[in-house]
């Protein structure tokens, strides 16, 4: 077993990890598309959200300092957790009271240990296209690792889409004064997902290892139409529609996953 580097003092470095999530469906009517977006802020409001960020915490091994969340008007939420590399003790006169932020002095020490997510459900009024997009950001300052929590993440939502970035910024010194850029190898993130994760997705790196940036993009492979419809569409198209929604969904999905504009689908 690999010995630990023995640093001196705390560990500066900031590793982050990054995904744009999508989740893209088709809904024929405006009483659908809306019904959609309802579901939307529903199935994923501020409070299922928190849920999944705490359990990201303990999945990488933090400690929650603190959690701020807020569902938005006409549609979305956010959350934000604090975190903490270790195991953080309540002071006395915190011992008997309601849970909350702790003293001004820790959260300034660790403010660069966090977790954020952000949804945004939106709607082509014309085509029926509906793509919700999740954005998180996990960001830790230490030993713990954001890339823990990889897959369980992609695996929290209806993720057709999935884009991750990676970074380790700053640097921290050993005890003889040498500064370390990264302290763990990495080639690719694709290396922290298991096999059957990266069965199901067609990926692509573009990865600038000496800066210690990783980036990669992930597609669904398998398209089932009818994974993909919403409200009235789940059973009232034609064959030709179907045909034709197949085309529009695909598309959306291409343009995602490039990162560009595509030539539109003729009606």
């Amino acid at each position: 077993m690999k010995s630990k580097l023995r640093l001196h003092g705390f560990n500066n470095l900031t590793k982050t990890l990054s995904f744009n999530i999508y989740d893209i469906c088709y809904a024929e009517t405006p009483e659908d598309q809306q019904a959609y977006v309802q579901y939307i802020n529903t199935e994923y409001d501020a409070e299922r959200l928190t849920q999944i960020l705490t359990e990201v915490v303990n999945i990488i091994g933090a400690s929650i300092l603190n959690i701020a969340r807020q569902d938005y008007e006409p549609q979305g939420a956010s959350v934000t957790v604090l975190i903490a590399e270790q195991p953080v003790l309540p002071t006395d006169s915190q011992v008997d009271a309601t849970p909350g932020p702790l003293p001004e002095i820790i959260l300034a020490h660790l403010d660069k240990s966090h977790i954020t997510v952000h949804t945004y459900p939106e709607i082509h009024p014309v085509d029926g296209i509906a793509t919700f997009r999740v954005d998180i950001d996990v960001s830790t300052c230490g030993v713990i690792s954001p890339l823990k929590a990889l897959n369980y993440l992609i695996h929290q939502f209806d993720s057709d889409i999935v884009t991750v970035d990676y970074r380790v910024r700053g640097f921290t010194r050993d005890v003889e004064g040498k500064k370390h850029f990264i302290d763990h190898a990495i080639n690719s993130i694709q290396s922290y997902l298991p096999d059957d994760t990266q069965a199901i997705y067609q990926m692509t790196d573009v990865n600038v290892c000496q800066e210690n940036l990783f980036h990669t993009k992930m597609l669904l492979k398998e398209f089932e139409l009818d994974n993909y419809l919403f409200g009235d569409a789940t059973q009232n198209l034609s064959a030709e529609q179907r045909e034709l929604v197949s085309g529009r969904v695909k598309h959306e999905m291409l343009e995602i996953f490039s990162g560009r504009n595509m030539p539109a689908i003729d009606n």
